[in-house]
């Protein structure tokens, strides 16, 4: 295999939040027209910077196995998020942590804190925020784990849809391709961003709008979706929790969209969610 590293907008453009520049696709266009344009063969994406309209032609071919779906806490003026002094000062790029984290703090400061995992480590060091959230995946696969202060509890701090998988793209009808990386596709991780993502594609949703999803396969085959949406302040919330057999994933993921859609109401993401 030939490695060909591609420098994406989203790479490059530190200086705005996500949710003005254009959102998740910053992330994938040049490497998906690198896709179509056949100058590389198949794309490795961090699954949770994937929209849910993917460009005609190509498709994801695989899900490699999940790394740990959780944030981690990462704190200078306190340990936890209940330890940070009042008033103190979060950075995060997330819509969804930046609500999350006023919906249990309304009087923390939270801003918009873009850059690599160094860059962030490095601004915290230097006083300019009282801490951070990162995702552990990214934490663990880069051996930094010991950094985090604090592991966010799933149930009460729900994963971005997608969070800790790693998934491939390729051109659809490329069978060279495709035999090869169904060699590594993990069925698990499959059926989980499945349901996930249907989550997602029902809500419309995209780095403009605070959304989290977790799904977990059971060993009876049935899987477990839990999805939330919230107000960037946090004072609004929705949440829904829906089962069903694991071949019905992606119903499973359009079911519960549609739940929190119903509880929130027309106009939900009005005003806000551009």
């Amino acid at each position: 295999f030939a490695i060909e590293v591609i420098s994406t907008s989203g790479d490059r453009i530190l200086d705005r939040p996500l949710s003005e520049v254009g959102g998740k696709g910053l992330f994938t266009k040049e490497i998906e027209a690198a896709l179509l344009d056949d100058r590389i063969d198949l794309a490795v994406h961090s699954s949770k910077d994937m929209a849910t309209a993917i460009p005609d032609g190509l498709a994801i071919s695989a899900f490699l196995p999940r790394e740990d779906v959780r944030d981690a806490f990462i704190g200078r003026s306190g340990r936890t998020i209940a330890g940070l002094p009042e008033g103190a000062t979060v950075g995060s790029a997330s819509l969804r942590r930046q609500a999350l984290l006023k919906r249990q703090r309304p009087d923390l400061n939270v801003i918009n804190f873009r850059g690599n995992v160094q860059s962030r480590l490095r601004k915290l060091e230097e006083g300019q925020v009282d801490a951070t959230l990162l995702a552990l995946a990214g934490l663990n696969r880069m051996d930094m784990s010991h950094v985090a202060t604090d592991i966010l509890d799933v149930a009460a701090f729900p994963p971005a849809p997608g969070q800790g998988a790693i998934c491939i793209e390729s051109r659809i009808g490329d069978t060279r391709i495709e035999t090869l990386v169904a060699a590594i596709a993990h069925a698990e991780t499959t059926d989980a961003l499945t349901a996930e993502r249907a989550f997602l594609a029902e809500l419309d949703g995209s780095c403009r709008t605070p959304i989290a999803a977790h799904a977990t396969r059971h060993e009876d085959g049935t899987l477990t979706l839990h999805g939330m949406i919230l107000t960037p302040d946090g004072a609004g919330m929705h949440e829904t929790r829906r089962s069903g057999l694991v071949t019905d994933a992606e119903t499973i993921g359009r079911l519960a969209g549609r739940d929190v859609l119903e509880a929130a109401g027309p106009g939900f993401f009005d005003g806000w969610a551009k």
